[in-house]
């Protein structure tokens, strides 16, 4: 992902998109060497979320946290959404939302996670209310944001996933806020 001249950013396909990404302001890099370690990172990075959610909670205007996850088939999402959810105080199934797009948790703050996965074309996340879900101080995480393109939000943090033979997985966490750096720079020192 680079910087293209006319402000938008150039993706790993090529292609420039204006407000679909916002710029890359600090990334992280973790190694997950199997499941456990997944589950540590996932569960760290929900601490320091709600952290900061807590620290603005005074703010007039409160925004969702937007957390695109992204890699091939296998890499792991659905595992570090199930780690990140229960790592929230969820406690029953976390079912993975492929067939029915998202599943809401009840928790503080809320949390929604999207599989977008099997959507035909972004205009049915419009269908579904969307945009009630990005709102207030929920958490979104989603699975196959290019295929809402155009519809969903800007991320705050995207984190990309990379199997490796043998089990091991690469977390690439991009923060594109300034806020969202300060997030990644706690969980950088825990």
């Amino acid at each position: 992902m680079a910087d293209n001249a006319d402000g938008g950013i150039k993706v790993a396909d090529g292609n420039v998109r204006n407000g679909y990404y916002r710029q890359m302001m600090s990334n992280i890099e973790r190694q997950a060497i199997d499941e456990a370690s997944m589950v540590r990172i996932a569960g760290q990075l929900a601490e320091c979320i709600v952290e900061q959610i807590d620290s603005h909670a005074s703010e007039s205007s409160k925004n969702p946290v937007v957390i695109y996850l992204q890699g091939d088939l296998g890499a792991g999402k659905t595992t570090f959404s199930r780690a990140f959810i229960r790592a929230m105080g969820h406690q029953g199934a976390v079912k993975s939302p492929t067939y029915t797009l998202v599943e809401p948790y009840d928790l503080s703050p809320p949390v929604y996670h999207f599989d977008l996965y099997r959507l035909g074309d972004p205009e049915e996340l419009e269908f579904m209310g969307i945009r009630d879900y990005f709102s207030g101080n929920a958490i979104c995480l989603v699975e196959w944001p290019d295929k809402g393109y155009g519809i969903l939000p800007v991320a705050d943090l995207t984190l990309t996933l990379a199997y490796h033979t043998g089990g091991s997985r690469d977390l690439t966490l991009t923060a594109h806020n300034p806020s969202m750096s300060a997030t990644l720079a706690r969980l950088d020192i825990i």
